[in-house]
């Protein structure tokens, strides 16, 4: 189960095009640092700082191999954050479809006021 701080770090995360575009290049498999940003344009310190947004997040692992960074992508946030999103939309949909029933229980009750308002009486 993910933090509210986990989560907000993975919302966070995702809510950068370059940052998601990142994830969709690492999901193909391990990628150097060097590597990665070459298709982005951009610096590597800049590409190394969104690294850094997916890291914290912990949807990019890192692992050394001597000089070499290497990335990986780690989906278990995303995961996290689905069931999340799941339970919400859950949650919502119960109470929407509760309101519903209300109020056409409520329109079935005052139907028949509505209807007898606009009839008139001969005495």
């Amino acid at each position: 189960m993910t933090t509210p701080a986990g989560l907000d770090h993975t919302l966070t995360a995702l809510a950068d095009p370059t940052r998601r575009a990142i994830l969709q290049r690492l999901s193909a498999g391990e990628v150097r640092v060097t590597d990665l940003a070459q298709p982005f344009a951009m610096s590597l310190n800049a590409v190394s700082k969104h690294v850094r947004v997916l890291e914290r997040a912990q949807l990019v692992t890192r692992r050394r191999a001597g000089r070499e960074h290497l990335l990986s992508f780690n989906p278990k946030p995303l995961d996290e954050a689905a069931a999340w999103i799941e339970t919400q939309r859950a949650l919502w949909t119960t109470r929407l479809d509760a309101l519903e029933a209300l109020l056409r229980a409520e329109d079935r009750v005052a139907a028949p006021t509505r209807r007898n308002k606009g009839t008139r009486h001969e005495r």
